[in-house]
C-alpha cells in the first residue's frame, strides 16, 4: 500500500494565516513560519501555501513569505496564487517552493500548465481546482475560480484529465461547498477526480475529523488537506496519523 499524506494547509494574506468558510469570512490564525515548525513537529508529510489575495489584488504570491518558512521547514512546500506566468512559478521554487499550485490563472488560459510543466518538470506543476455542486444536478461539480466568486461553467472532472493532459502532476482538489464547514470531504467528488486522472489527488475542504480522512483516502485520496483543525488545535497531525493507522491506512509516523 503506498503511504498516505497528511498535508496542512496555511491560507496566507497579508503575512498571516487566515481562514474562513468557503473561501469568506477570514480571520486570523496565526503566522505562517511559527506554524510550519509546529506542524513539522508534529508529523506533516509537507506542507501548503495558499496565498489567498494574490489574485483578488491582481499581483504575485508573497516571496517573502515564501522565503521566511522554507528557512525554517525541511518537509516538501507547495506554493499557489498569483501564478500567471512561468516566471512566477520559477520564482517561488526559487524563493523555496518544491512545488507551484495554478488554478485562476490557468483555468483562464489552460496552456499555462503545459509552460510551466515544460520549464520546471510535470513533478512541479500541482494543479487546484476549487469544484462546486451544480445547482440541482446530482454528481456534477463546476469550476469556480478568483476564491470562489466566478462560476465558470466548466466541469470540474473534465477540467481535471485536461490539466494532467497538459502537464500537471498532481491535482489538490477542494471542495467549495465544504471549505470550512467541518462535516466531511465531498466523497463523491473525491471519486470521480480519481477515477478520471492519473496522478495523486490531495482532497481538500471540510475536515473535523480522522474519520472524515480516513473515508477520504477510501474515496481514492492519495492525500488529504486540512487547516482549521490544525490551526484550532483541536487535533495534531500525529494524532490524526494514529488513528489512520489504526483505520488500516499506511501513514509515516
Amino acid at each position: 500500500m503506498l503511504t498516505r499524506r497528511v498535508i496542512p494547509c496555511m491560507d496566507i494574506k497579508g503575512g498571516r494565516i487566515v481562514k474562513g468558510v468557503r473561501f469568506a469570512g477570514l480571520r486570523d490564525a496565526g503566522d505562517p513560519v511559527e506554524r510550519a515548525i509546529e506542524y513539522e513537529l508534529q508529523g506533516a508529510d509537507e506542507i501548503v501555501i495558499l496565498d489567498v489575495s494574490a489574485t483578488p489584488e491582481g499581483r504575485g504570491a508573497a516571496l517573502e513569505t515564501v522565503a521566511a518558512v522554507r528557512e525554517v521547514l525541511s518537509i516538501p512546500l507547495t506554493v499557489g496564487g498569483g501564478v500567471r506566468t512561468p516566471v512566477d512559478a520559477v520564482r517561488l521554487l526559487e524563493a523555496g517552493a518544491d512545488k507551484v499550485g495554478v488554478n485562476t490563472a490557468a483555468v483562464a488560459r489552460p496552456g499555462l500548465i503545459a509552460e510551466i510543466a515544460a520549464m520546471v518538470g510535470r513533478q512541479c506543476v500541482v494543479l487546484a481546482i476549487d469544484a462546486a455542486r451544480r445547482d440541482g444536478r446530482h454528481n456534477q461539480w463546476e469550476v469556480v475560480t478568483q476564491s470562489g466568486s466566478r462560476r465558470t461553467g466548466i466541469d470540474a472532472v473534465a477540467w481535471a484529465r485536461e490539466g494532467v493532459g497538459l502537464g500537471a502532476g498532481e491535482i489538490l482538489l477542494t471542495s467549495f461547498d465544504e471549505d470550512g464547514v467541518g462535516e466531511g470531504y465531498d466523497l463523491s467528488l473525491i471519486e470521480a477526480v480519481t477515477k478520471a486522472v492519473g496522478v495523486p489527488v490531495i482532497a481538500s475542504g471540510g475536515a473535523s475529523t480522522s474519520a472524515h480522512m480516513v473515508d477520504a483516502f477510501e474515496a481514492g485520496a492519495d492525500a488529504v488537506l486540512a487547516a482549521s483543525i490544525f490551526h484550532d488545535g483541536i487535533t495534531r497531525v500525529q494524532d490524526i496519523k494514529r488513528t489512520l493507522r489504526h483505520a488500516g491506512q499506511e501513514v509515516l509516523l
